[in-house]
């Protein structure tokens, strides 16, 4: 996947189960779309995100 961080041998993007979760989604759905993933794998791309975070300073968008 050309570097880009994926659940264990899933082929699936973490940032492709995040995108869905930011985008409202519940864990449940992304389970039924994805057959292979498992509860513990939606936490870990979560934490994931996290550690990501803490790594650099990060902007958040200001609301009006």
């Amino acid at each position: 996947m050309g570097g880009v961080p994926c659940i264990r041998g899933l082929r699936i993007p973490v940032a492709t189960v995040l995108r869905m979760l930011a985008g409202g989604m519940t864990g449940q759905d992304i389970l039924a779309d994805y057959t292979g993933l498992q509860v513990l794998d939606i936490r870990e791309c979560l934490r994931f995100a996290a550690a990501s975070a803490m790594e650099r300073e990060l902007v958040a968008a200001r609301t009006a």
